[in-house]
């Protein structure tokens, strides 16, 4: 026979599980609207996902205090209070995932409010979609069922979804250069694949989640053992590709270099030509925004090139150090072939002795000579 305190703990647990139900059916469904919107033309559908996004804002104010009020009322131990810890970070998850689907509608908003849009190639934003949607739907479904192998299969999906992203950007940036899609075609398609990958990582977030619920271990987030520097500018196009390329050929097994742009254009074509005379290769290489950046949360400094690069962050971790490096741009330089040069040999040294002198700082101790010798 069950008590009356047994009772009130399960009714409680049953009534946060009913609004986070709620929520994830309002986050899922947005999603899907969005990219219907998008496919379909529909901007009326993209207008109601914008205004139905406070619906997910108020839902997810509701889970917060139903969770709270539970902390105080049940004082839970053990695998109830994982279950609300858990909840409460499903919580946030979801309500990004709504922010997610605000913003597809929006960029459906402003791809089709041009005069006269030619055909839109969605063929890679439904690839996506068909494996990050249902990652989300799998991963809710993991919590309410407490089923820790749909978790694990969950989680799993994420680096197929972020390797069909890079193939969507390559094959949408082929596109702009043989101009197949303007500028306004391609940069709305790009940020509605970026937020449907940026979706595959809330699901796996909200599938690491239901296993700590689940069994109690916390899985460490990959790559977390290794330094984080992360080169950002306006455009990945330039100082950014350069700085990453020099970092990297430092072959220094302890970090992990990146770079991103706020909003990212084809890399110049004299910076491709400058570089592969200094022995880098970047023809391959794809810009990439903020958004795409892997586990940024977890990089520990920022370069900027750029001003408003902390703004434009998606997230702000507490103990990221922000470093401005001040050099000219050489791919904005005009003038004579010598001088454009010299801007690009000014730019390029700078970098690598900043490099070099990052590291060496890191490491606490100089570094020897480098496997690859720079040009």
């Amino acid at each position: 026979m069950t008590t009356h305190l047994e009772e009130s703990l399960e009714r409680d647990i049953e009534r946060i599980r009913t609004n986070v139900r709620e929520m994830a059916g309002l986050a899922e469904r947005a999603l899907k609207d969005g990219v219907k919107a998008l496919v379909e033309k529909d901007r009326q559908l993209a207008y109601a996902v914008i205004l139905r996004d406070s619906y997910v804002d108020e839902k997810e104010k509701e889970i917060d205090r139903l969770c709270l009020e539970f902390l105080i009322r049940q004082t839970p131990v053990a695998g109830t209070l994982r279950f609300v810890y858990s909840t409460i970070r499903i919580n946030l998850e979801l309500e990004r995932v709504g922010d997610y689907a605000e913003a597809i509608a929006r960029q459906v908003l402003r791809l089709y409010s041009q005069p006269a849009v030619a055909q839109v190639p969605t063929e890679g934003i439904l690839e996506l979609a068909s494996l990050a949607i249902p990652a989300l739907h799998d991963a809710t479904d993991a919590f309410f069922q407490q089923d820790a192998e749909l978790a694990r299969k969950t989680i799993a999906v994420e680096p197929t979804v972020d390797l069909l992203f890079s193939r969507l950007q390559a094959d949408l940036y082929g596109l702009f250069h043989d101009d197949k899609i303007p500028f306004e075609v391609m940069d709305p398609l790009m940020n509605v694949g970026r937020r449907l990958e940026r979706v595959s990582d809330q699901a796996r977030n909200i599938s690491l989640e239901v296993l700590y619920m689940c069994t109690g271990e916390y899985a460490k987030h990959s790559g977390s053992e290794a330094f984080r520097v992360l080169f950002v500018d306006e455009h990945n196009s330039c100082l950014s590709q350069m700085a990453e390329a020099i970092a990297r050929s430092l072959n220094q097994p302890k970090f992990i270099f990146n770079s991103a742009g706020i909003e990212p254009r084809p890399i110049d074509s004299v910076t491709l030509d400058y570089m592969k005379e200094k022995g880098f290769d970047l023809s391959r290489t794809t810009p990439k925004a903020l958004f795409q950046v892997p586990y940024i949360d977890h990089y520990q400094v920022l370069v900027t090139f750029a001003k408003d690069v902390v703004k434009a962050m998606p997230q702000h971790p507490a103990k990221m150090i922000f470093l401005e490096w001040t050099v000219a741009d050489p791919s904005r330089v005009k003038g004579r072939p010598e001088e454009v040069r010299a801007a690009y040999d000014t730019a390029f040294d700078f970098m690598h002795s900043q490099v070099r002198d990052l590291v060496d700082a890191v490491l606490g101790n100089k570094m020897s000579d480098s496997p690859r010798r720079l040009p």
